[in-house]
């Protein structure tokens, strides 16, 4: 109970950051919509680079954040030694990446569409060089438990962006996309200094003998890692690829790019669960309770990603604000994305059956065996569907490594995971969504909202009913506690 609570304090502050943080992102959204108009094709623009640059991150960072916590953990390493070993190689691929990229920006611009804005290229290969540096350090803080100055930091970079996004756009009235990738390069290298004295109090010492080992762990994590990218963002990369038109490939781009914003808090709230879950997962690994554990975890990141889903498509008549009116058009793919995030961040908690046992390479067929059927998906419907090829692509891919990892994790490293009350608030979930959409197309907004509030308010009920009793709840719960 009290890794529970440890798991819940730290996902609150974790998700402070990353909630609030896409929250005040989503400002930048109507911001961007507004003053990149749908037919320049600059929102579209934005989205295809940033899925680019998602993927080198992965290439960069060669899957040594997961490898810190699996080492520093290792009683035969010191903590110390596995960072700086950690940095080393991510410094020398960084280094590397650079050299390329500006050695052969020509080629590359050329060979991505982007001939006459090798600009915005160069830019954003700084950026994600910095991005991988800070990759590292960030994990050392979640390993040392620091949350508070993690997420502190991440405030800080999201608020700079912000008010710079602000300026630039509403006060400058500047239009173009290269102010985008300015700005994030500024606000990048800012945050970078402020990890200075965190590495001067590291005791430097490279291990050839443990970076042997580290890299023996982190390959298949790698592959792992470009495969579970490639389900997020190959979709957006694909698009320009084989949409018959290109221009109109960057508005349609644009317009799945904005309202797939909306659909990232399933992302946001994955990702908070997991900066907090992951170095839990292998310090409890000696623990006679942890299959009991990882099965209680599984449960309730279910319940609330499932109750965070109602939310969103609940109370859409308000959400779609945060994007322009001439984007909405695609906010139907919404419900599908996040059904895809929530397929995602299960796959995520089974992971751990193979990461612990150092049988990595798991998963790194099972991502690709999802990265596959997406890839199938996106290059044979996108000409003739559209962006909404790419949405129910992200759900084939998630669910067919979902399902992998699933069934063999069973036989491999069973664990009871509670299906039959996890089968329940789904198919509760499910009703609850046939009924909101229903309504969409029956009543007007305030009507829809009154409605889909209630549904909630059920799904809320039912939780504190069967799982979550108010009485367990954090100071507020004592004055429910029956005295």
């Amino acid at each position: 109970m009290a890794n529970m609570k440890s798991l819940a304090k730290d996902t609150a502050i974790y998700g402070l950051s990353s909630i609030v943080g896409r929250f005040l992102n989503y400002l930048l959204v109507p911001l961007y919509t507004h003053y990149m108009p749908r037919e320049s094709g600059d929102y579209g623009v934005s989205t295809n680079i940033y899925a680019y640059t998602a993927l080198i991150l992965v290439l960069l960072t060669f899957g040594m954040e997961t490898t810190l916590f699996r080492f520093a953990n290792d009683e035969k390493a010191r903590p110390d030694t596995v960072f700086s070993t950690a940095m080393a190689t991510v410094g020398s691929l960084t280094a590397l990446f650079l050299l390329l990229v500006f050695g052969f920006i020509g080629p590359i611009s050329g060979a991505l569409g982007y001939d006459a804005h090798p600009d915005y290229l160069l830019m954003m290969a700084v950026v994600v060089a910095l991005d991988a540096l800070q990759a590292i350090p960030f994990s050392f803080l979640r390993y040392q438990k620091r949350a508070l100055r993690f997420a502190t930091l991440k405030m800080l970079f999201i608020i700079l962006n912000i008010g710079l996004n602000v300026l630039y756009f509403v006060v400058l009235g500047k239009t173009s996309v290269f102010y985008v990738f300015f700005i994030n390069l500024l606000c990048t290298g800012f945050i970078t200094f402020f990890f200075i004295p965190d590495l001067l109090r590291i005791s430097w010492h490279f291990d050839a003998a443990l970076l042997r080992r580290m890299l023996s762990y982190s390959w298949p994590i790698l592959i792992l890692g470009i495969a579970g990218i490639l389900n997020q963002v190959a979709d957006k990369i694909i698009f320009p690829l084989v949409y018959p038109d290109q221009q109109e490939a960057n508005v349609q781009l644009g317009i799945y790019g904005s309202c797939v914003k909306i659909a990232m808090i399933m992302a946001m709230i994955t990702q908070a669960f997991r900066y907090a879950y992951e170095p839990i997962v292998f310090a409890k690994s000696k623990d006679a309770d942890k299959t009991e554990y990882y099965a209680a975890a599984m449960k309730y990141f279910l319940i609330f990603t499932l109750l965070a889903y109602l939310c969103v498509v609940g109370w859409m008549p308000l959400l779609q604000h945060i994007i322009g009116a001439d984007y909405r058009e695609g906010l139907g793919v919404v419900p599908v994305v996040m059904a895809a995030e929530i397929m995602m961040g299960i796959y995520f908690n089974l992971s751990f059956w193979y990461k612990l046992i150092d049988r990595t390479i798991y998963g790194a067929w099972f991502s690709l065996a999802g990265c596959l059927v997406l890839f199938a998906v996106n290059i044979l419907f996108i000409p003739r569907y559209g962006y909404w090829a790419c949405a129910w692509g992200g759900v084939a891919g998630y669910g067919t490594a979902m399902v992998l990892s699933y069934v063999v994790g069973q036989r491999k490293n069973p664990i009871a995971y509670p299906l039959k009350p996890m089968a329940v608030y789904t198919l509760l979930a499910a009703i609850a969504t046939a009924l909101m959409l229903f309504g969409a197309d029956a009543l007007p907004s305030w009507a829809q909202l009154l409605c889909n509030t209630g549904l909630i308010a059920a799904f809320t009920a039912f939780i504190v009913r069967h799982d979550m009793p108010l009485s367990s709840l954090p100071v507020i719960g004592k004055k429910f506690r029956k005295q």
